[in-house]
């Protein structure tokens, strides 16, 4: 849980206010001119009605500035931001020819995989060549290249599950996925800061939907305990099925997932386990092997293992590892494999290269000084930040680092201070956050050198002050004890 300070809550609060109330003043004119005005729509019910499109008309559009940033290069330590200009108070935005040269702090480009790599990029475009950017047709038809099944095979070996199935779209993973597994009679429990895909897969279900408080075994077993005893609604028969499903590292909290205790929960109420492991597999674990090696919890006890291709492989897609008895199931029922054009070729062989980088299967040791790499540069960054004053969320080791903001003005300020200093941040604001967590998400990648570290340390030091984001006293250096360290302002 985020204890948000009583000072910072008010004046939070008061600035939504403030735009809400405005934004309603604007509205009730806005209502007037239309009436006065000749309709083309007249009897028609407006199409975009609702709070939605009210935030995003008197709120996001005003700091639209600060998000869909287009790029012009590879998304590598360093890439290229085209830059943009308004001339209607950002309610449309036009891209100009000029483009700067910015530090990437916010690509899920954990190991370095997406700009070109020594092994795996000519792979890629033989591939290419060999078999074209698409199949043109799904699975069961003639969507199926013997990389798709060399790829389930390379998957399932690195998760070390028995079966694996790939899947073109990582979102579509969980949200397709779980309606075939869950119906009505089932009881999922999903943690409370599950990914959108997840949500939206657990709705789509039909099944009845309980949720337990954040990373909270605890809670969890209540959770269980009460509605196990309660049953089914109405009838309160048994449940047909349980499945928990939580995430190895929450995407926007950067938290490793307390997984040993929640599989001894589950154990112990007989609830099938989905664990997401889209923002750890790769990028955590001696090898690579997510959570599961970092926790050390025997994979056998994960009944569902999800994950996706678009972090640490610098590909797209994503997959299911279980048992040959239910990835054999999905595969006759997954509308996702059934109708959905498969994996495309060389996506899928970036994938397969990748993971034998990862495990030195390419004759180098590569990936091995990557998994270090990327685990020395995150907690390096995390331990910097946090002595500087910032308020961080997350743990050790995870890549994924939020830092909160709070109050609706410092979105953008942080957003655009750091970008004109060479800096590209992502800011998080609601509805991917609650109303008062908004926060920048930092990202780290193993392609960042520790040079390129200190200077984005140095940046977000400086805006950090200019907008007031630095909630807790700053720890003293070295220098000040007399010894040597680096200068961040």
């Amino acid at each position: 849980m985020i204890a948000i300070p009583y000072l910072t809550a008010l004046t939070t609060y008061f600035s939504y206010g403030l735009l809400f109330a405005f934004g309603q003043f604007r509205d009730f004119f806005r209502k007037i001119f239309d009436w006065c005005s000749a309709n083309s729509l007249q009897g028609y019910a407006p199409i975009c009605l609702g709070l939605e499109d009210f935030y995003i008309r008197r709120l996001y559009l005003r700091i639209q500035d600060c998000f869909g940033r287009p790029i012009a290069s590879a998304p590598d330590a360093w890439f290229d931001v085209v830059e943009r200009y308004s001339n209607d108070s950002n309610k449309t935005l036009k891209r100009t020819d000029k483009i700067s040269r910015c530090l990437n702090l916010g690509s899920y480009n954990y190991l370095g995989f997406a700009a070109a790599d020594e092994y795996c990029t000519p792979r890629v475009v033989g591939t290419l060549k060999k078999y074209s950017p698409s199949t043109c047709s799904t699975r069961v038809d003639g969507g199926t290249t013997a990389l798709h099944n060399e790829l389930e095979e390379c998957v399932a070996n690195f998760v070390r599950k028995p079966a694996a199935i790939v899947f073109g779209m990582g979102y579509v993973t969980n949200s397709a996925i779980l309606p075939v597994l869950m119906g009505k009679g089932s009881l999922i429990i999903s943690d409370s800061l599950n990914h959108n895909s997840i949500v939206n897969g657990a709705r789509g279900s039909g099944a009845t939907i309980r949720v337990f408080q954040h990373n909270m075994p605890s809670h969890l077993e209540e959770v269980l305990r009460e509605q196990i005893a309660e049953g089914q609604p109405r009838t309160h028969r048994p449940w047909k099925k349980i499945m928990v499903i939580v995430e190895g590292i929450y995407s926007m909290e950067g938290e490793l997932c307390k997984l040993p205790e929640i599989i001894a929960v589950c154990k112990k109420y007989k609830a099938y386990i989905y664990l997401d492991e889209a923002h750890s597999i790769g990028a955590v674990g001696k090898t690579g092997r997510g959570v599961c090696e970092l926790l050390g919890v025997d994979t056998a006890d994960v009944d569902i293992m999800m994950g996706t291709f678009t972090k640490s492989f610098g590909s797209c897609g994503g997959y299911i590892a279980g048992s040959k008895e239910l990835i054999q199931y999905l595969k006759y029922t997954c509308p996702a494999h059934l109708y959905a054009t498969s994996i495309s070729p060389p996506a899928a062989q970036q994938i397969i290269s990748s993971i034998k980088v990862i495990l030195g299967e390419d004759g180098s040791n590569r990936g091995a000084q990557k998994l270090a790499q990327i685990r020395e540069n995150s907690n390096f960054f995390r331990s910097e930040l946090q002595k500087m004053g910032f308020e961080v969320l997350g743990d050790n080791d995870s890549p994924v680092m939020p830092i909160m903001l709070y109050n609706p003005a410092k979105i953008p300020a942080f957003s655009r201070e750091c970008l004109k200093q060479n800096v590209a941040v992502v800011t998080v604001a609601f509805p991917a956050t609650p109303l008062l967590l908004a926060r920048a998400r930092i990202c780290i990648s193993a392609a960042h050198s520790r040079e390129d570290l200190i200077k984005a340390l140095q940046v977000i030091s400086r805006v950090g002050d200019l907008v007031g984001i630095k909630y807790f006293p700053a720890e003293p250096t070295k220098q000040d004890q007399g010894g040597k360290s680096v200068k961040y302002d």
